[in-house]
């Protein structure tokens, strides 16, 4: 059975996007950000120059090729506000509630690593560094991902000529690849990432909304962001 004919389209006037069936505006950002991070270790500076260099490349690639898909207007943005505090107690829950969680075998393994041990002092005093890193997380990585996650692939895995698929569209095989895969993106958090995925696809079907779900998602990781310089979390910045 195809993904298509699994595939439940969910009222509400989700229209597809412009930029039809074209995925680049979508899936460029995200692959250009995903082969930085690779090639990071690699370059011989550190991450006081690797993350606001990669910051400023992905920036430029979004608003190259991706401004013309991008709805800024959510459509319910109290709500939305709500869904990303929500999944912000989600992520940091488990470490409140029982000290030594990632230490668990789930979590320190071949495949997920150790949860990371965060930024050398010295990066973690810098103010350049810091501002970049805020910005990233807040008004750079939400559209990314969600470009490339809940816009993209949920309904790409849907029919091929994704471009005829409304955003929000639901199918389940669709619905828990994103949401699973989300998850392996985030490492040795991958519990975590995997309900946040599940939050920011709900979102999105209940939503239709591009903007909605960039809301959601910037709250969340502006929340974990006060987190890490309020309380020295810095664990919370992968």
């Amino acid at each position: 059975m195809s993904l298509a004919s699994s595939a439940t389209i969910a009222s509400g006037g989700g229209r597809p996007p412009a930029g039809g069936s074209d995925g680049k505006p979508y899936v460029l950002p995200f692959a250009v950000l995903i082969v930085l991070l690779a090639l990071a270790p690699y370059s011989g500076l550190g991450p006081g120059l690797t993350y606001p260099l990669r910051t400023l490349a992905v920036a430029a690639v979004v608003v190259a090729f991706s401004r013309g898909v991008i709805d800024w207007r959510p459509k319910r943005a109290v709500w939305s506000v709500l869904v990303g505090l929500a999944v912000f107690g989600i992520w940091i829950a488990p470490d409140l509630l029982f000290p030594g969680y990632r230490q668990h075998w789930l979590f320190r393994n071949a495949l997920t690593a150790a949860a990371p041990a965060g930024l050398p002092p010295a990066v973690r005093t810098s103010l350049w560094y810091v501002a970049f890193r805020v910005g990233g997380a807040v008004l750079l990585v939400p559209v990314v991902e969600e470009l490339f996650w809940r816009a993209w692939l949920m309904r790409r895995l849907i029919s091929a000529d994704f471009g005829t698929v409304p955003l929000g569209a639901y199918g389940a095989q669709a619905f828990w690849i994103t949401a699973a895969l989300f998850a392996s993106e985030h490492g040795a958090y991958w519990d975590v990432g995997l309900a946040a995925g599940i939050a920011y696809g709900w979102w999105m079907i209940r939503t239709h909304s591009l903007a909605d779900c960039i809301l959601a998602h910037a709250v969340t990781n502006a929340c974990l962001a006060a987190c890490v310089l309020v309380y020295g979390r810095w664990e919370y910045w992968l």
